[in-house]
């Protein structure tokens, strides 16, 4: 199954745009020096902003 560059573009950016927002500093390509912790604080915010624009609720928690 081919993969929509579009799409692989846009979630690249929100993975971005996401680390800088919880201050995680994410180089291009390969970011395996980074914790665990980390990368959950950016894997979990995807998910969030993704379910929040699935179903049009904004779940603002403010958790650190």
């Amino acid at each position: 199954m081919a993969r929509n560059s579009k799409s692989k573009t846009a979630f690249e950016n929100l993975k971005y745009e996401i680390a800088n927002q919880v201050g995680v500093n994410l180089k291009q390509g390969y970011n395996g020096d980074i914790s665990a912790r980390d990368a959950g604080r950016i894997g979990g915010n995807i998910v969030k902003r993704v379910f929040e624009a699935y179903t049009g609720n904004n779940y603002n928690t403010n958790t650190k």
